[in-house]
């Protein structure tokens, strides 16, 4: 649903990709502060693994990573869920040192526009396929 308020669809995939993406930046990953901002208050995960996480957990673990994964992701879709809610969807992939992709995962955030910005509320890793 558009409104005069809403930018076109383009730019908000475009803007909630780059969002997304940023999270997987290792200097994004452990830093508390920006994942506080880029987190919604009632944030949570349910993993790849199918384990639940709330959002202090997340912010912890990822803030006191010492070695972060490189990621890859494409194939970024969005759908429009209301005003100031959208689904990104996607898949990533751990890239390993050799080139070689690991961990195939679908993605799915639902993110909601808050007068912080854009905040991610709702993220799900399912495990996918080797085939990119």
């Amino acid at each position: 649903m558009l409104t005069p308020s809403t930018p076109p669809p383009e730019a908000l995939l475009d803007h909630l990709q780059t969002l997304e993406v940023e999270l997987h930046h290792p200097g994004v990953r452990c830093d508390r502060q920006r994942l506080e901002q880029l987190l919604h208050p009632d944030f949570h995960e349910v993993g790849r693994s199918g384990a639940v996480y709330d959002r202090e957990t997340v912010i912890t673990h990822l803030a006191a990573q010492d070695v972060h994964p490189l990621i890859v992701s494409d194939g970024f879709a969005l759908a429009a869920l209301g005003e100031g809610v959208a689904l990104l969807t996607y898949r990533s992939a751990n890239l390993a040192a050799d080139g070689s992709l690991g961990r195939h995962t679908l993605r799915s955030s639902v993110w909601v526009r808050t007068p912080q910005g854009w905040q991610l509320r709702y993220h799900q890793g399912t495990a996918a396929a080797l085939a990119w």
